[in-house]
């Protein structure tokens, strides 16, 4: 076998390493690691035949499924630039994707999804024929007549949009030899085996969900696809039935399955959880490790312009609480202060990554690139993440916040992630979230506990410095998710704006001044 330079590389290996392995199950549907590649070779001569060559682009609109990765492999092998769009982007959110990164072709069960594709002079078709075409082939596919020109490492091979600070959603662009090294470098630190069933209730569109097929291909693991965000009682039982070994995890995701082993009578066989996401409370680790016995736990940091920047070693947390572990292998991660400056161990500064998997920039974006992507003595790039944290003196990571994550409470710096980590302590919160100040209001820790507000403010006492409490506390059922699982601050916000709410006196750990809100149940 050839050196793994390209994306399809990486399955070929595979295939030829463990062809009767099961590679991907969707709903209904299992496909061996042979069976994935000769799906994805049909669907590049079918690409090819659609006009998707080198530099185009693909659009992929469908529910989690095999056909998901076989078109991705697909596009690898055309030298194609593929985007995986959570089939719910519908309306302006997809026109604006289209417009954008004017695609070649649009593969897409959605009925609307097709109509917004044809209207606007794009090829466009239904995933039942491309299903068709990936696995109802009854002999082995045959090398298209006319050679397609092979890509190139550095050749572009994704657009994933992320959302951020800008208006609307913007495309960080991936080559090959970035997305390779990443999934390489991300799998020496995870070790996924070839006896390992991979859990993935996160959405393809979502590349921590999308890399788990990558990941699994490099160790001959199954990747087992669930609902999207998956948080609910059919969690445990998905987990149970599907003998998971690794559960690749959001916040959102751990707390559930933690607070559904409360009351199971049956635990699942997991060796290891992973998180990253968001910021995973110490707590629901110990309770997922208490409740599963052998149990190892791996927090991460990362983002989607360099994939993942640190990775804890199992269990790490425990030695080193609050840290998110090491740079990857071959990358380097180290702080700057407002002028570009690196600072030392110890000092909080803005999280700057170099390597390999810091991604190309984002698509037509010139200005937005050299903000976030300078280039040192202007010649080699790093990414300033927008994220601040320090290192100690091993190396390791510990996160502070997001820019937009900082914010002043009483006159002192503050930061949301904190007050959340120190609200997660308390161990009748099942989660919380921090809405930073907005005009006159002030900071409001919104939880889901069974306490009173009151209480809540009482007890954060006993666990994070007075000064950083939020003066105002409410209660939900629920915090409102996005598709990847994690916190939908912006619905959150707009929840509880469109209520009535009205003031109850609570307990103020800041002095008399300060207020609760009263419980309102959703």
């Amino acid at each position: 076998m050839s050196e793994i330079s390209l994306l399809h590389d990486v399955l070929d290996a595979a295939a030829e390493r463990w062809p009767d392995r099961p590679a991907v199950s969707g709903p209904g549907a299992t496909v061996t690691y042979a069976e994935l590649r000769d799906s994805s070779l049909r669907l590049a001569a079918r690409l090819h035949s659609e006009g998707v060559c080198r530099g185009r682009r693909l659009v992929i609109s469908l529910p989690s499924g095999p056909l998901v990765p076989a078109l991705v492999f697909a596009a690898s092998r055309v030298g194609a630039v593929y985007t995986v769009l959570h089939e719910q982007v519908v309306g302006v959110p997809l026109e604006h994707v289209l417009d954008d990164c004017e695609p070649t072709l649009v593969v897409a069960d959605d009925t609307s999804v097709l109509d917004t594709a044809h209207a606007r002079g794009i090829t466009a078709v239904p995933g039942a024929e491309a299903r068709d075409t990936a696995f109802t082939g009854t002999v082995a596919p045959t090398p298209s007549a006319e050679p397609l020109p092979a890509p190139l490492a550095v050749d572009p091979l994704s657009l994933i949009y992320t959302s951020g600070t800008t208006s609307a959603p913007k495309a960080v662009v991936s080559t090959h030899q970035q997305a390779v090294f990443a999934a390489r470098a991300i799998q020496q630190a995870l070790g996924y085996r070839a006896d390992d069933i991979v859990y993935c209730p996160l959405p393809l569109s979502f590349d921590y969900g999308l890399y788990q097929l990558f990941l699994g291909a490099l160790g001959g693991a199954h990747i087992v696809l669930g609902s999207p965000a998956e948080a609910g009682p059919t969690l445990l039982r998905n987990l149970l039935e599907s003998d998971a070994t690794v559960l690749a995890a959001v916040p959102s995701v751990a707390e559930s399955l933690a607070w559904l082993l409360k009351r199971a009578s049956r635990r699942p066989a997991l060796r290891l959880v992973t998180n990253t996401g968001a910021a995973l409370a110490t707590e629901t680790l110990n309770a997922l490790r208490a409740a599963i016995p052998g149990l190892k736990g791996q927090v991460m940091f990362g983002l989607t312009e360099c994939k993942r920047a640190t990775i804890m070693p199992p269990d790490g947390d425990l030695q080193r609480p609050g840290s998110c572990g090491l740079p990857l292998p071959g990358t380097e991660v180290f702080t700057v202060d407002e002028e570009g400056n690196r600072l030392p161990a110890g000092e909080t500064g803005e999280i700057t990554v170099r390597g390999p998997h810091v991604m190309s920039g984002y698509w037509r974006r010139p200005e937005l690139n050299r903000q976030r992507f300078p280039l040192r003595d202007g010649l080699f790039p790093e990414l300033r993440t927008g994220d601040y944290g320090r290192l100690d003196e091993d190396g390791y990571l510990y996160f502070s916040g997001r820019r937009d994550d900082l914010y002043k409470e009483r006159g002192f710096r503050v930061s949301a992630t904190e007050v959340e980590a120190a609200a997660h302590r308390i161990p009748e919160i099942v989660s919380a979230a921090v809405l930073p100040p907005a005009g006159k209001k002030s900071a409001l820790l919104v939880v889901v506990t069974g306490l009173e507000p009151g209480t809540v403010l009482e007890r954060m006492q006993d666990q994070i410095e007075q000064f950083k409490i939020p003066r105002r506390c409410v209660v939900l059922d629920a915090l409102p998710l996005s598709r990847n699982g994690k916190v939908d601050r912006k619905e959150l916000t707009a929840l509880l704006e469109g209520r009535d709410h009205h003031s109850a006196a609570g307990a103020s750990p800041g002095g008399g001044d300060s207020q609760s809100l009263s419980s309102h149940r959703s």
